[in-house]
């Protein structure tokens, strides 16, 4: 079975956070959610409190088939400064798992510390104006490699549902899936 390690730091955008962990596990892909922070409660966006599995401190040298970053304006910012955040990343980057920023994540985080290393990306709003080591691309969901990046929270649904598919290796059960859920994919 595949595993996701989804990375909440306080402010994250909670939405982006629960409908990419929804998604995956309605198609049996097991996710873990890992505090970045001294606690497993973390504080969303919009001051929703919300109980990690881990902290991420405690799953440092576990290897995981993804890593997802939720974005939030302040979220992103504090995953881009926790060396712990980009050391997981980059480690999880070199052995060729699949990285998937989404919203400001890809440009704060990833293209904030060097991890972009020329790859196609999208991100939200103009943050894409300030990266050197990326090519910016306009749409929903953008796969690059093992890096697969979403534009916000307005395309949540298809950026999980392609890091499903790509995770699956089959895209039939997803569009079983998202036809299940009334969404177009």
């Amino acid at each position: 079975m595949k595993k996701v390690a989804v990375l909440l730091a306080p402010g994250f955008e909670e939405a982006e956070a629960i409908v990419t962990i929804d998604i995956l596990r309605r198609l049996h892909i097991e996710v873990e959610t890992l505090a970045c922070a001294e606690s497993r409660t973390v504080v969303s966006y919009h001051n929703i409190p919300m109980v990690a599995d881990h902290t991420l401190s405690e799953r440092l040298d576990t290897r995981y088939d993804a890593v997802v970053l939720p974005g939030g304006p302040q979220g992103s910012v504090n995953l881009a400064a926790s060396q712990e955040v980009v050391r997981f990343v980059a480690a999880h980057d070199e052995a060729g798992k699949l990285i998937c920023p989404i919203c400001s994540a890809a440009a704060r985080v990833l293209g904030g510390n060097g991890l972009l290393k020329g790859r196609r990306y999208v991100c939200s709003g103009d943050l894409w104006q300030d990266i050197t080591d990326g090519e910016y691309v306009d749409a929903p969901v953008v796969e690059d490699g093992n890096l697969l990046s979403g534009k916000g929270l307005g395309h949540v649904f298809d950026f999980a549902l392609t890091l499903s598919a790509r995770l699956l290796g089959d895209e039939a059960p997803v569009r079983d899936h998202a036809d299940h859920i009334y969404y177009r994919w």
